[in-house]
């Protein structure tokens, strides 16, 4: 699936507030194979564009883009070569510009980094669903049950 720049923005909102509920700050990254206009092919300027819509919607975000996902991680590259960039901190929301790359990152981190990686986390749908990897840990089983029931627990405010 290949998100519009619109998408792109709600997708960093509706990503952003899950983290606030699951009590991370959350430092989102617009992801991109450019760092903010180094190129103006049509993927980067979407990104671009998304994170000016951003900005409009969601001022109040710690976000910044497009930049390339070592520009997102390292905060002393960042603040060395782009010391305009609006995020302090290290990126912990990371925004990709389409699904074949999301995942792709995620399998990639999952399978050769040593972070903690929790989910996919389905984001925007009408009830509390996630998916498990078919190969997953017991961790990330309870971790996956753990924010399905926050997801539960805040539709069912959002109904009342």
């Amino acid at each position: 699936m290949i998100a519009a720049a619109e998408e792109l923005a709600e997708i960093a909102i509706a990503t952003a507030t899950m983290a606030r509920r699951l009590d991370i700050e959350p430092h989102v990254a617009m992801l991109s194979f450019s760092n903010f206009g180094s190129n103006d092919s049509p993927q980067a300027t979407k990104v671009r564009r998304a994170v000016e819509i951003l900005r409009e919607r969601a001022p109040y975000l710690a976000a910044d883009g497009e930049m390339q996902v070592g520009t997102a991680l390292d905060v002393e590259q960042r603040k060395r070569l782009f010391d305009f960039c609006t995020l302090q901190a290290e990126a912990n929301v990371l925004i990709f510009p389409e699904l074949n790359s999301a995942n792709i990152g995620y399998k990639l981190l999952r399978h050769v980094g040593d972070a903690e990686l929790v989910g996919p986390i389905l984001i925007g749908m009408n009830r509390a669903v996630n998916v498990l990897e078919r190969d997953c840990s017991v961790r990330a089983v309870v971790n996956m049950a753990a924010i399905t029931v926050v997801q539960a627990q805040e539709m069912g405010r959002a109904l009342r």
